[in-house]
């Protein structure tokens, strides 16, 4: 049993770590991109969407190949994917005011961290709600994407906001919750699980600060 809870632990402990990693490499390169005119240069001359493409891909490279693929391929992906984050994330300098930005990141960590804590003390094997998470994302980003191309209606996109910051709350505690399920699965090389899991857990924490930034965030004039 102590041993289970070390190897649980350890798990964790690495996957926080590289999840930290990921989410600095993008504070960093954000604030550079922006910083620097690098943004300007990129929006300016049309290369934004070819970015969240080129985002896409490797999310999707990394989601598929992952149990196939060599641990170092499997870092690298990751970070290659959060350094390309980086670059997109620093649209939200351009459209929000600093202070906000960080004072708003301080309280999705917050957040987070309350979410992580519930997901891990919850002993059920929460997998059932996988389908109903699938679903309720996909209607999500499919209601966004009319919204930003044809509805175009501001008080639909803040309703937006706040149903999925709810869906990807509960995906954070299921995700914390998968983790210690995952680590008994005997085809996931175990020296690769925790940058899956640091994956995942980026993702949830970059989509819960992007929906509290939009809903709560001090736009510049």
């Amino acid at each position: 049993m102590e041993n289970e809870i070390s190897v649980e632990n350890k798990l964790f402990g690495r996957t926080f770590f590289w999840m930290f990693l990921g989410l600095l490499g993008s504070a960093i390169v954000a604030w550079y991109t922006y910083s620097s005119g690098l943004f300007f240069k990129i929006v300016l001359g049309g290369y934004f969407n070819m970015l969240l493409i080129l985002e896409l891909v490797a999310v999707l490279v990394f989601s598929l190949l992952f149990r196939k693929l060599p641990p170092t391929i499997v870092g690298i992906l990751y970070f290659v994917y959060a350094m390309l984050d980086g670059v997109t994330l620093s649209v939200i300098f351009a459209v929000f005011d600093l202070n906000s930005i960080i004072y708003l990141f301080i309280i999705s960590a917050c957040v987070f961290g309350a979410l992580a804590f519930i997901g891990y003390k919850t002993d059920k094997d929460l997998s059932s709600w996988s389908p109903y998470i699938t679903v309720f994302l996909i209607a999500g980003i499919v209601l966004s994407f009319i919204n930003l191309v044809l509805l175009k209606n501001s008080m639909f996109d803040l309703i937006l906001d706040w149903v999925i910051l709810a869906l990807f709350c509960g995906i954070t505690i299921y995700d914390i919750n998968k983790i210690k399920m995952l680590q008994a699965e005997p085809d996931i090389a175990q020296e690769k699980i925790h940058i899956y899991c640091a994956m995942q857990l980026y993702l949830d924490f970059i989509n819960i600060f992007l929906r509290i930034l939009s809903i709560f965030g001090k736009r510049r004039d």
